[in-house]
């Protein structure tokens, strides 16, 4: 694959990943099961009469979005394309309460209109006046990977085009409350203490946007390869990652950092955590989800980790799980949801590419 670089990016997460900080230089911790974003003075993007009518998910994915082309130089870009695994749910949530209230009459249409999955990219493009392809997938916790599969395959075909791509998911009162049933997330320990205690996952949400051309720009990076695997038994994917390595031109000693999405929930983390071990013995090891929380789309704030990292060339203290001191050139991230979806990103530092 020629070279697909990544030309900007947007992040609001549970950290504080906007603005001109170096990066994660002030973690924030949480001591709930719950992780909620950080988020920015949004009239900056919006009208005030505006901001009154939008769900926290549109602000945060067009603050997002905004953010990824100011940093791109671009004004509107060839294609939009976002993954979200819940889509808009405070909307749908006002939905179907109103639903159950009014007993299916006299209904508001507003809410019902404003929670499918596409009016995130939908209330982008029209803020943009974009009128180029426009796509949502909505395929779980593989919603950002199929998404980045569908814009490095436009810029493999088109090097001249700006691609923005991204994740967006957020957590409502009764998404979490639905959730917790599922005894899955870890009461009253902190986000930072979750991989020493093991007793189960963090709930947390995001949205990334990234710019993505076949043209170089200021970050030094391009995206290698993706591939997702689901409910593959170990050894299927020792060898699926050794095979998306050899494409790569590359073997598992050349990886300089590996990205885990171990989650806190010991029987899921296990795989990873022996492959971290085996496979990548000599890499340095980071994690990302006790900053982010566990969502569909994680992996999108794993990609804006990873990107940062080689274009900073450092990995951060709150990131490290085993540091090799080693330069970054390639970053792999290697994430899993719920023991059943396994994905990997692999990135590049490509300073001397042409």
């Amino acid at each position: 694959m020629s070279c697909i670089f990544v030309t900007g990016m947007g992040n609001i997460s549970p950290q504080k990943t906007w603005g001109d900080a170096p990066l994660l230089s002030e973690i924030a911790e949480y001591t709930a099961s719950r992780l909620s974003c950080v988020e920015p003075d949004y009239s900056q993007w919006f009208d005030p009469r505006q901001l009154r009518r939008m769900s926290r998910i549109l602000k945060m994915g067009v603050a997002a979005g905004s953010i990824a082309l100011k940093e791109a130089g671009i004004t509107v870009p060839d294609a939009i394309i976002t993954g979200t695994g819940y889509g808009c749910l405070e909307d749908t949530g006002i939905f179907l309460s109103k639903l159950v209230e009014n007993k299916e009459e006299a209904l508001n249409p507003t809410p019902f209109i404003q929670s499918t999955h596409n009016t995130i990219g939908s209330l982008i493009a029209l803020q943009l006046q974009c009128q180029g392809y426009n796509q949502t997938y909505t395929q779980e916790a593989f919603s950002f990977e199929n998404s980045l599969l569908d814009a490095l395959l436009m810029v493999k075909e088109e090097p001249t085009l700006n691609v923005l791509v991204g994740g967006v998911d957020e957590i409502t009162d009764y998404s979490h409350a639905i959730q917790k049933r599922f005894g899955i997330f870890a009461d009253d320990t902190s986000n930072l203490d979750l991989f020493k205690k093991e007793q189960g996952t963090v709930n947390g949400e995001g949205a990334t946007y990234i710019v993505l051309s076949g043209k170089k720009h200021s970050y030094h990076v391009c995206v290698e390869s993706v591939a997702t695997f689901y409910k593959a038994e170990d050894q299927t994917l020792q060898q699926n990652i050794n095979r998306l390595l050899s494409d790569a031109g590359l073997a598992a000693k050349d990886i300089d950092c590996l990205l885990l999405g171990v989650s806190g929930n010991a029987k899921h983390d296990k795989p990873l955590q022996e492959h971290a071990s085996k496979i990548f013995a000599q890499s340095s090891v980071g994690a990302f989800k006790h900053l982010s929380g566990e969502h569909p789309v994680a992996s999108a704030f794993a990609f804006w980790l990873g990107v940062k990292m080689l274009q900073d060339q450092v990995i951060p203290d709150a990131v490290v799980i085993r540091n090799a001191g080693r330069p970054l050139n390639t970053v792999l991230i290697y994430n899993q949801y719920a023991g059943t979806h396994h994905s990997i990103i692999l990135l590049k530092s490509c300073r001397d590419s042409g």
